[in-house]
């Protein structure tokens, strides 16, 4: 699964475009690197989103296509 449409099923970025745009921005990295939108996700892989000053860091548990909202947190596992 994109990294772009990753964000936005697990709701940690609400609009895929949003999720674009930050990728784009270099506002996301995936294990220590910068990632582009187009990145496969895969488990096991650390994800950093800088918003402004905080940063979430995460790792992914799950990639499915569709999740339901209540079980979206499921998908990842917060790191710090």
């Amino acid at each position: 699964m994109r990294l772009d449409k990753f964000l936005k099923v697990s709701r940690i970025i609400k609009r895929r475009t949003v999720a674009n745009d930050a990728c784009d921005a270099d506002h996301v990295t995936v294990n220590g690197r910068p990632a582009k939108a187009s990145y496969a996700v895969k488990e096991n892989d650390i994800i950093e989103v800088t918003f402004g000053q905080r940063a979430l860091k995460f790792r992914v548990k799950d990639v499915r296509e569709h999740v339901k909202k209540d079980d979206a947190s499921e998908m990842y596992e917060i790191i710090e």
